[in-house]
């Protein structure tokens, strides 16, 4: 047997063994998700039976779904759930992008830099190390816990960094300057040109940083549940948690409502998800 066909026969067995890997890999991550799908359309004693059956002895059955919608308001958590996702994913993009904007185009000035420091800084300071402050502070003394508008301003104020430094690698490597020089040649102030020039260039970093948030927001349980404590107010995580008892729990309720309550965040992954791997891309490398 030759080099060549030694190194052939050596790219085909490690190409087989990464398919094997990969196929391994994706059973595991797959393998929840089809349980759910499974389990949902059965009856409380047949998943309790055998959860991996197909079909229960009791049959098909739609019962779980609106049981499920009836037991948390479900119209009403997803709503809320709406209006805080898209409030702070919208927030998160404008505020971010107009900082790094302005921090890449000063970086000349010291507060820019220390400003951008700082941020980046705070990237890796824990959440939990923040909960006890955070609850004593802002329930305690100020009083303003219990609100969406307190909860989608922290949302905003625990994501910004991370997006900020998304944008800047985006407008430092893929916006040139001459671009904005033209503008303002043109007549644009600097408010225009951003808004004309600069944001419509930055679509795929804004679709990474969006489906990112956006799916963060949609399944954080635990600052909720430390923000908001009335009903009315619930999101879908803490409203889920209400079918899991001290005792026992309706496993068929849980999953129908999980299940409903990824579809929204599904759909909004599948329309971005051919922009998510282009704006990582853009705003990770810098030149």
């Amino acid at each position: 047997m030759t080099d060549n066909e030694k190194a052939a026969r050596q790219k085909k067995i490690s190409h087989a063994i990464m398919w094997i890997v990969l196929l391994v890999l994706f059973i595991c991550f797959i393998a929840p998700f089809l349980l759910v799908i499974i389990n949902v359309f059965k009856s409380r004693a047949d998943i309790t039976a055998n959860p991996l059956s197909i079909i229960g002895a009791h049959g098909f059955t739609l019962e779980n779904f609106p049981n499920a919608i009836n037991r948390m308001n479900f119209w009403k958590v997803i709503g809320n759930s709406a209006i805080i996702t898209i409030s702070s994913t919208i927030l998160t993009i404008l505020v971010s992008s107009m900082a790094a904007f302005v921090i890449v185009r000063n970086g000349s000035w010291k507060i820019c830099a220390l400003m951008f420091s700082l941020m980046i800084a705070s990237m890796v300071i824990p959440f939990q190390v923040l909960m006890v402050p955070l609850v004593s502070v802002y329930g305690g003394l100020l009083g303003v816990l219990n609100h969406r508008l307190t909860l989608i301003l922290m949302h905003v104020g625990f994501s910004v960094s991370m997006a900020m430094f998304m944008f800047h690698g985006a407008i430092h490597t893929n916006i040139p300057l001459d671009l904005e020089e033209a503008a303002t040649i043109d007549g644009c102030s600097r408010w225009q040109t951003y808004w004309k020039i600069v944001f419509p260039l930055l679509k795929p970093t804004i679709a990474t940083v969006a489906i990112i948030n956006a799916m963060a927001y949609w399944n954080d349980y635990l600052l909720p549940s430390l923000v908001l404590t009335s009903k009315d107010l619930y999101t879908i995580p803490i409203a889920t948690q209400q079918f899991y008892g001290t005792y026992s729990t309706d496993i068929g309720l849980v999953m129908a409502a999980l299940l409903l309550a990824m579809l929204p965040i599904l759909i909004l992954y599948v329309f971005l998800q051919r922009y998510i791997v282009e704006g990582v891309t853009s705003g990770a490398v810098k030149g």
